[in-house]
């Protein structure tokens, strides 16, 4: 999942160009092995990761890499959910590795549904259209381009290791990354990893808008909620009723407002916002900071849809199922809740709040598997952060970058149980509208691609070679 919603407009330096050209070397390799990603589907109903990684396997071979050091894994139940672990030896083994992390399944894309066909690649207009083309293929590509070019010339200092994995999309599915870290962490242990989840975006006209890298995010947690009766003909109703019971249940779940919570990323990301945004919500900001109760505060800033899931765990139904028949009392009727729970919060903690809040023991709460690792707060490590804003700076002269916590979910949750702190990399910037990510016709800027690769190219080089 890649979503970057800054809340409120920054100082924007930079026009997109739709001409935009690559400053690093090779573009034309890095185009074809892009539109080899995008055109192998990899959904989880139609497409094989295990056929993608196969492909990157032959370009790694083919760029002079090892057996020894390429790593094709999938396991027997899941065949098509396969992924690939790349290792780039460093010449100084005194320096811990570092990880790149992306994933290679895309959300399931229906030919019918699209404008174009969602699995070819197509640039019109100064777009690249095609299922993945952001979430998360630009970023899969950019890792594995860099990999093959750092191979050519002089080994960098930190060894750099490279994870593409399946099932980040799906939450019933096959997890390569949490697969890696429960199996095979020595593949991917590393002092730190770079992921989606941070990089930029646009304003309407087109200039950038900011900067971010995601330092943390939610957890992901369903529930069930189910309500059960013993029916019976509808001609003849009955006060307890399933449907009604559970309509009720879900109604006051998405009506709840949850408490507003700060930890070090939130608290820094809104002070920042704070000193630029305009009246009323920067100085609501700042109010809110002081004073995380403050009831007309929060209103003002929680009108921003992105701002109010930042401040706070938020739960919301999301598929419903109920009844048997068009004349019988609904015998079950069930819904899914997904809620995204602030850092450090228990599930099961959850589970207890949302009990109260429903207040009707006819309606059962149950967690749905698969239970996920709790979110942490990750640290802002300055020999990360530091080298991200300065080289923001050469690239993004005058575009302010700020450390956010995603809303959203990653394979982060996966890798941080282990030891490895996760930073969702700035770079690619996202349109206001979300460029179509996990809907119809996604997208992304040429300039974006090209801009993210020169970005993120030179981070991965200053990183792997600390001073």
């Amino acid at each position: 999942m890649r979503a970057l919603l800054l809340a409120t407009a920054l100082v924007s330096a930079t026009t997109a160009n739709a001409q935009y050209a690559s400053k690093q070397p090779g573009e034309p390799a890095f185009r074809a092995l892009y539109k080899e990603l995008v055109e192998t589907d990899t959904s989880v109903t139609t497409g094989s990761c295990t056929d993608a990684a196969a492909k990157l396997a032959v370009r790694f071979k083919a760029g002079g890499f090892s057996d020894a050091e390429i790593t094709q894994f999938s396991v027997p139940e899941h065949p098509k959910d396969g992924g690939i672990v790349v290792h780039l030896k460093g010449s100084d083994p005194s320096v811990k590795p570092m990880l790149l992390l992306g994933h290679l399944d895309v959300v399931a894309a229906k030919r019918e549904d699209w404008t174009r066909d969602p699995y070819t690649l197509i640039e019109e207009n100064g777009y690249f259209y095609g299922r993945g083309t952001f979430d998360d293929k630009a970023q899969a590509a950019i890792w594995a381009d860099l990999l093959i070019r750092m191979k050519a010339g002089k080994a960098p200092r930190r060894t750099i290791k490279l994870a593409l994995t399946c099932g980040e999309e799906t939450t019933y599915a096959f997890n390569g990354a949490d697969w890696l870290a429960k199996n095979r962490p020595d593949l991917i242990s590393a002092e730190f990893a770079l992921n989606e989840g941070g990089g930029g975006r646009y304003d309407e006209a087109g200039r950038v808008q900011g900067l971010a890298v995601q330092v943390g995010e939610k957890t992901v947690q369903n529930f069930w909620l189910e309500a059960t009766n013993p029916g019976g003909h509808s001609s003849v109703p009955r006060p307890d009723n399933a449907i009604t019971d559970l309509a009720r249940a879900v109604v006051a779940v998405n009506t709840h407002e949850f408490p507003v919570q700060f930890n070090d990323t939130t608290r820094a990301y809104f002070t920042t916002l704070a000193k630029v945004a305009p009246a009323p919500v920067g100085p609501a900001m700042a109010r809110l900071l002081a004073n995380p109760q403050d009831a007309e505060a929060n209103r003002i800033v929680s009108v921003d849809p992105t701002n109010h899931s930042v401040l706070r765990t938020t739960c919301v139904a999301t598929l419903l199922e109920a009844g048997h028949a068009e004349n019988a009392l609904a015998q079950r009727a069930r819904a899914n809740v997904n809620c995204r729970m602030f850092p450090g919060t228990d599930p099961t903690a959850l589970k207890a709040d949302l009990d109260r809040v429903i207040g009707n023991p006819k309606v059962n709460i149950t967690l749905k598997p698969p239970v996920r690792p709790v979110g942490k707060a990750v640290p802002m490590n300055p020999a990360i952060i530091e080298p991200m804003k300065s080289i923001a700076q050469k690239h993004f002269p005058g575009v302010p970058l700020l450390a956010m916590m995603s809303t959203g979910a990653t394979d982060a949750i996966f890798i941080a149980p282990i030891g490895i702190p996760v930073y969702g990399a700035p770079g690619t910037l996202i349109d206001p509208d979300g460029n179509g990510i996990h809907g119809l016709n996604e997208r992304i800027r040429v300039e974006s691609l090209m801009k993210g690769r020169d970005y993120l190219s030179d981070l991965v080089m200053a990183l792997a070679n600390p001073k």
